[in-house]
């Protein structure tokens, strides 16, 4: 079985930052490309961020949010600076392989 864990998410003020991460475990075999989503209430799950041969942002996070990974630890993670409350959302990594794997979210607020 794969699986996902992502951490990293919770309160932060405007203008804060966070890390987050995702390690896939299990039986995944060649990893394309990696990556996550946001989706806050009452919204579509918006893309975020991917890596694969090269990195892609959403404009709205073009310049503020990094992402990168380790290969060897089928890890992805996602730096966000300069976060806004806009940035409010539920955050899930995903995995291109075989098939797509998602991770199961992790919170992230941005709140005075």
């Amino acid at each position: 079985q794969v699986q996902l864990v992502e951490s990293g998410g919770g309160l932060v003020q405007p203008g804060g930052s966070l890390r987050l991460s995702c390690t896939a475990s299990g039986n995944i075999f060649r990893i394309v490309a990696m990556g996550w989503y946001r989706q806050a209430p009452g919204t579509q799950r918006e893309w975020v961020a991917n890596i694969g041969g090269r990195s892609d942002y959403a404009d709205s996070v073009e310049g503020r949010f990094t992402i990168s990974r380790d290969s060897a630890k089928k890890t992805v993670y996602l730096q966000m600076n300069s976060l806004k409350p806009e940035d409010t959302a539920a955050y899930y990594c995903y995995v291109d392989a075989e098939i797509r794997y998602w991770g199961q979210g992790t919170q992230v607020t941005v709140s005075s």
